[in-house]
């Protein structure tokens, strides 16, 4: 085998070998090639890079960024959740100058950013809240994998299958229902700006608006735990509530954040996304060990 390698281990020059066609331009000419071929790889593969990192800064961003809070911003956020109708402000987000492009400023210095911190703490609220109802009701099954519902003379949870004792496996199916709640959620939601053929919001703003929706379900549960005919008030008004919260942040997006959207169909869209929280919140709501209600 032939190799560009000398005996004493180091490279040769390309042009001390020797001219197969036996002219003293060959080398030049395989040099000029060789840095033409490097420029331009260079740049298809620079390009290429640039828009994969472009993509993913575009639909996931920079988690960090949704953690950038503090006591005033979290208090003032739950406001605007739990009594969307006392924000006076406005509901566009700020924007900063930063590489040569604005960007939005993190949520510790705009209360419009979407931030994972309080859907995150919501949403282990809610079953760490649901872990108590189960348990103060003596509804906790012996078969948590038993979680579909059957008819009631063969489901697993009838009464010969309940216990009073609280049992750690509950936990593993709250979250697994409120999981799969959050991804309904934010289903919803993608496939609304889909629809408008404007699907270009950051993904994770998109998990992040879907997941306040456990704050108003937290409330709700942890009011039932207090005084049960409270869960029956605190339920219709936060679902109303995160209602209104989407709609006014979704027709943010769909003005400002996104390059198109249809306007004969984005009113009917948004009350769309606001009657669709009825349903979920009742449904996440109505704590128990089945998957329907």
């Amino acid at each position: 085998m032939y190799n560009n390698v000398g005996a004493g281990g180091q490279q040769l020059p390309f042009a001390s070998q020797a001219s197969p066609l036996g002219t003293p331009f060959y080398g030049a000419g395989s040099g000029f090639i060789r840095t033409g071929l490097s420029a331009y790889g260079e740049r298809i593969f620079g390009s290429s890079s640039e828009y994969v990192q472009s993509n993913i800064s575009r639909y996931l961003a920079n988690p960090q960024y949704y953690f950038q809070v503090d006591d005033d911003y979290v208090r003032n956020k739950l406001k605007v959740v739990l009594f969307p109708f006392l924000h006076r402000g406005h509901w566009t987000r700020i924007t900063e100058p930063m590489a040569g492009r604005l960007s939005y400023k993190p949520p510790i210095y705009d209360i419009n950013a979407p931030d994972l911190y309080i859907p995150v703490m919501a949403f282990f609220s809610y079953i760490v809240l649901g872990a108590l109802v189960l348990g103060l009701n003596g509804k906790i099954p012996l078969d948590p994998c038993s979680f579909f519902l059957l008819p009631e003379s063969t489901s697993p949870m009838s009464e010969t299958s309940i216990s009073s004792k609280f049992q750690p496996e509950v936990v593993n199916w709250l979250f697994a229902k409120a999981l799969v709640g959050w991804f309904l959620q934010v289903m919803l939601l993608k496939l609304s700006l889909f629809s408008l053929i404007s699907g270009e919001a950051p993904f994770l703003d998109v998990v992040a608006y879907a997941g306040y929706a456990f704050t108003g379900i937290s409330l709700a549960v942890l009011g039932k735990l207090i005084w049960a005919p409270a869960y029956y008030i605190l339920l219709p008004w936060t679902c109303l509530c995160m209602g209104v919260f989407l709609v006014k942040t979704m027709k943010r997006v769909l003005y400002a954040e996104v390059r198109s959207y249809d306007s004969s169909k984005h009113h009917i869209l948004l009350l769309l996304i606001a009657l669709a929280q009825f349903p979920f919140f009742i449904w996440l709501g109505n704590i128990s060990v089945r998957w329907l209600f």
